[in-house]
């Protein structure tokens, strides 16, 4: 079974490829600094839904243009309160969990959804397989332990396997897929050609917030080792790290390499990025609770970092605050710090024009991608809000936190 790809909106060249369009549309979006954030408690996620449809929108002629499958990856953007706006532009999801399926089927129905998780327990497969278009095993292994489940269904599965490059372009080990000993992917040299019957595709996951240079490099690393087998495949998952909805991010690159590709091989191709669906859509609002002075000024926070920024300690990763500056930069530098009792509950150094003060709002910009989906109930300190922007500019809490949800992760 084939996707149902969009049409390639341009004429062919003698080349066998279209003209690239000139530009992609963006829409204008308000200013950050214009937005009322005193609207919402403290504290609160606050995703602007006209940078989201930006974004979307963006991504939905990438589609259209190069006609491939652009799809939703849950693990770094899987706001369901969001969900009918994302179905407006992209036709497909992909989860890494049976969670994350369900939500899929029960928030997103009628896309395609395409699941991969680096092993299945038999418990889960079982209530994956009837929610499942397209499913993606790990390992020659795994896929031998479930074909025949697969083979039962009373409809077609289609069924890829994913596939190390062994071509590193990400530089933190963590987000590394490709570092030396990982479990994700299958190498060439332990890639096993007469097992490939009812396999229909190859999934390679290898960039993080990555441009289209890094891509085609790891295409070429791609097709020198896997390019023999792409002839008996319907379509290649370039997987995710694309971050095509960045401002420098060269979209036109990308289109002309994935018509090259489909050109080159005469397949499907499917790109599941996950932080150009929600980047830059949104903030994190806190209040400061507290300030003192030990050797340098710091301020205590109503959020965690551990518990609701833990990119920042993962990363590192340093987010900015509206208004702010490096530690010097401005006249009063303070030590950003969460409400846990974690020694190292620090955001970091920041800068201000003016002394902060107990109860002053502070905006911690790009909080949407991956930090929303990584929150946790460390300690039991109050969980952030989550409000949406609408387009006239009202601000409405679609879903606060309480006693109930932090004893729910219990029990």
């Amino acid at each position: 079974m084939t996707l149902q790809q969009p049409p390639v909106a341009a004429k062919q060249t003698q080349s066998g490829l279209a003209h690239l369009p000139e530009r992609l549309v963006r829409p204008s979006v308000t200013p950050a600094e214009a937005i009322d954030f005193s609207q919402v408690p403290s504290p609160s996620f606050v995703l602007d839904e006209a940078r989201l449809e930006a974004n979307l929108l963006l991504l939905s002629q990438v589609e259209q243009e190069a006609g491939c499958a652009v799809i939703l990856a849950l693990k770094a953007f899987s706001s369901w309160s969001a969900f009918p706006l994302v179905a407006k532009h992209l036709h497909g999801a992909t989860a890494s969990s049976l969670n994350e399926a369900l939500l899929v089927h029960n928030e997103l129905p009628g896309v395609k959804l395409h699941v991969y998780a680096p092993a299945y327990s038999p418990d889960e497969f079982a209530e994956i397989l009837p929610l499942a278009s397209h499913i993606t095993f790990n390992s020659f292994a795994q896929w031998q332990r479930y074909r025949a489940q697969v083979a039962a269904s009373p409809r077609h599965i289609s069924c890829g396997l994913r596939v190390n490059p062994e071509h590193a372009e990400v530089e933190v080990d963590a987000y590394n897929a490709c570092v030396p000993g990982s479990r994700l992917g299958v190498t060439r040299a332990q890639f096993q050609p007469d097992a490939l019957d009812g396999i229909e595709g190859l999934h390679f996951h290898s960039l993080c917030e990555s441009g289209p240079d890094q891509l085609e490099r790891t295409l070429a690393a791609f097709e020198a080792r896997f390019g023999e087998f792409i002839p008996r495949m319907k379509w290649i998952n370039f997987g995710g790290g694309h971050l095509i909805t960045r401002d420098d991010y060269d979209v036109q690159k990308l289109i002309a390499l994935v018509r090259q590709f489909r050109a080159r091989w005469g397949v499907d191709v499917i790109l599941e990025p996950g932080e150009a669906i929600g980047w830059r859509t949104g903030w994190l609002v806190a209040t400061v609770l507290d300030v003192g002075d030990n050797q340098m000024p710091f301020a205590v926070l109503d959020v965690s970092v551990s518990a609701h920024m833990p990119d920042c300690l993962e990363m590192p990763y340093r987010p900015m605050i509206l208004g702010s500056g490096l530690s010097g930069e401005k006249a009063h530098t303070y030590r950003l710090g969460g409400n846990t009792c974690l020694a190292g509950d620090v955001a970091g150094e920041y800068s201000f024009d003016r002394p902060l003060q107990v109860g002053d709002r502070l905006v911690f910009d790009d909080m949407i991608h991956y930090t929303m989906v990584k929150t946790t109930f460390f300690n039991g300190v109050k969980h952030p809000s989550i409000a949406h922007r609408t387009a006239d500019g009202a601000i409405r809490v679609v879903r606060s936190f309480g006693y109930a949800d932090f004893k729910g992760r219990l029990g």
